[in-house]
Parts: structure tokens; sequence; C-alpha cells
């Protein structure tokens, strides 16, 4: 029998955290099913030395796991397994898009993703040309008046509506109004059929 304190696990070393990076950057590229080749070109980092990456053959450097992150779309700790510091909060870092302040409200880069936006007024972006992408989309009103074209419809969504689409459907959503719209936003993976809770409005020329 033995006494004393309850047994803890040990930290992982600095070795064993490098031999990690390989194997979970190639995870990673797997779950998004991109090729060495395309990863080469979006990061310029050449084939052989994200293979030797990959394999454990070349030691990952900031210089590298760098432009992989931003590649990945995830947090650099992300790639070298940095642990949980016990902080569930979220540091949300604003960022300016024309006349809109967008405000990720999660860190995750797969499945759901959401956001808040600030819409200054008549905002129309630089470009209202109906544009579709995989995925789909949700929106909440939270201040203001948003418009949204979809295919051949117009609607105008003021506080408390919803609508969530297939984004595969043309669409454009902007702030035709005279005061700053505020709203939520989920991204997610998967198209779906659109909801609106909203009258149609009359489509601008």
């Amino acid at each position: 029998m033995t006494h004393g304190r309850e047994a803890h696990p040990a930290e992982p070393t600095t070795a064993d955290v490098v031999d990690a990076v390989g194997p979970r950057l190639r995870a990673l590229r797997a779950r998004r099913g991109t090729t060495l080749a395309a990863l080469a070109e979006r990061t310029g980092i050449s084939v052989s030395t994200l293979s030797r990456l990959e394999s454990g053959q070349r030691k990952p450097t900031l210089e590298l796991l760098l432009p992989l992150a931003r590649a990945h779309q995830v947090p650099l700790d992300d790639l070298v397994g940095a642990p949980a510091t016990g902080d569930p909060r979220v540091h949300l870092k604003p960022e300016r898009r024309g006349g809109r302040v967008v405000i990720p409200l999660t860190r995750r880069t797969g499945g759901v993703r959401s956001f808040k936006q600030l819409i200054a007024p008549h905002d129309h972006g630089t470009d209202t040309t109906l544009k579709t992408h995989e995925g789909y989309e949700w929106l909440y009103v939270l201040s203001g008046r948003l418009r949204l074209v979809l295919g051949n419809e117009v609607f105008d969504l003021g506080p408390g509506e919803v609508v969530e689409f297939d984004t595969h459907t043309p669409h454009w959503v902007g702030n035709v109004s005279d005061q700053v719209t505020e709203i939520l936003c989920l991204y997610g993976p998967q198209g779906e059929r659109a909801h609106v809770r909203s009258k149609p409005a009359a489509r601008p020329d």
C-alpha cells in the first residue's frame, strides 16, 4: 500500500509537443480534403517541406506554422496542441470590412460558426451582386433594419426577425436604412431550404 498525493499524468515535454505536430497537421489536412499541392500553393511552402513536416522529418517552426494556421483557418495553439487554460471566455477581435464590423463569437473553424455584425447606415456594400456559395446561413436582427435579396425576392427584416437559407440560392445582405443594423449570424456547412419570417418588400431597381 502506498501513501501520498494522488498521481497525475506527466506534463508533455517539448519533444512530445513537437512530435505531435506532424500527425496533427496531417489529420487536419485529411479532414479538410486538401492535397499537399493545394496547401503548398496557399502557403508558399513546398510540397516536400509539407510532407516532411507531416511525417516528423522536419521540425515545425513559427515561420512554417503561421502560414499553415492561416491556410487551415485555425488558431496557432490548435496546431501545437497547447493545453487549455480553463478560461471559457472568447476573446473577441472585431474586424472592419468596409462599412461593417464583424465580431467572431466562436473560435471553431468547422461546423456552425457564429458572428455578430454591425452594418453602417446605407451600407449597400461595394458590390450588390447576388452571390452563391457552399453552406447554410441563419441571421437574427438585434436592432435596425436588414435587407435581404434572396433570388427574385426582397425582404426587409426588423428586430426579432429571423431568416435562414441555403446559400446556394443567389443572395445579398445589406443595410439601406438610416440607422446602424446589428445582427447575429450563424454559418453552417449544410444547405437547407430557406424559411423567412418577414414580408417581402419591393425589390430596388
